[in-house]
């Protein structure tokens, strides 16, 4: 299946695609995509009521309806880095022996057709198309990477938008150059595991106004999403619905020579295959 979210921003109502541009209306049965839905069994309970409305023709076409993020607001919204050995080479850092660990603040959870806005103070705000895993039972210390695929409610285009310099050059966390507002696109739907013939090995793809950026493949992660999810059971707790960004290709904007960074009135495009496309415009400061 793939599930999303429709309506006003604050206000999503839980939905399933059918066919490429419609959808069966949930809110009666489901409150809301999260954690006590993905932790109850809910993908496997909504599975024969999406079938039986969709053959009764009760699907509705989403039009302009806005798309939210698919997933309401998780517990946390953790992050791999330089999980691409050519991303790590062109940012001129070592491929990592295990992987690198950063968090996003959950609030920067956005739709994936809403606008990204450039925080105050920013001199080199980035782009990065990746893998999102959203989480479908709570989670830890699984006993082998196996196990891992039973803990997978689906996967998610992301955007994880980035500030480099609040990321680099002003110490500490990478979180700082992570969690401004908007800085999460996700969507427009999430692809259950049964949706997707292999995860690790998807085409990706953005472009900054009309102009290829990234290309690149999941098949070219270090660490795969279900070692993913393995490794980080084994320090902390996952819950259901949580979302783990599993790292981009390369083709960032501090990858070129000389950097190129987002600007107001830019159009970011991006998209992976079987899991749907995105469109964000760039705002300026509030």
């Amino acid at each position: 299946m793939k599930l999303l979210r429709i309506g006003p921003a604050g206000a999503e109502t839980p939905a399933a695609l059918v066919g490429d541009d419609s959808y069966i209306d949930l809110s009666d049965v489901v409150t809301d995509f999260d954690e006590r839905f993905f932790g109850s069994g809910g993908i496997e309970r909504i599975r024969p009521i999406v079938e039986e409305r969709a053959r009764r023709g009760e699907a509705h076409p989403i039009g302009g309806i806005r798309v939210g993020a698919p997933i309401a607001r998780p517990h946390q919204i953790l992050c791999i880095g330089l999980n691409y050995s050519d991303h790590a080479a062109e940012t001129g850092q070592a491929v990592p022996d295990e992987p690198i660990l950063f968090t996003k603040s959950p609030n920067t959870l956005i739709g994936p057709n809403d606008d990204v806005r450039i925080p105050r103070g920013s001199t080199k705000p980035d782009w990065e198309v990746e893998l999102g895993i959203v989480i479908g039972k709570r989670t830890s210390y699984l006993d082998s990477v196996d196990d891992a695929r039973e803990a997978i409610a689906g996967f998610v285009t992301v955007n994880d938008v980035s500030e480099r310099a609040f990321q680099l050059e002003r110490n500490g966390q990478w979180a700082k150059g992570k969690s401004a507002e908007t800085f999460n696109p996700a969507g427009p739907w999430l692809v259950t595991p049964d949706e997707t013939d292999d995860v690790t090995g998807l085409g990706m793809w953005l472009d900054v106004n009309g102009v290829r950026r990234q290309t690149g493949s999941t098949s070219t992660m270090i660490f795969d999403p279900y070692f993913i999810v393995h490794y980080l059971s084994q320090f902390l707790v996952l819950e259901p619905g949580d979302l783990i960004n599993t790292g981009t290709p390369p083709g960032v904007g501090m990858g070129f020579t000389p950097p190129i960074w987002l600007q107001p009135g830019d159009v970011m495009e991006l998209g992976i295959d079987s899991l749907g496309s995105q469109r964000q415009h760039v705002l300026a400061p509030r």
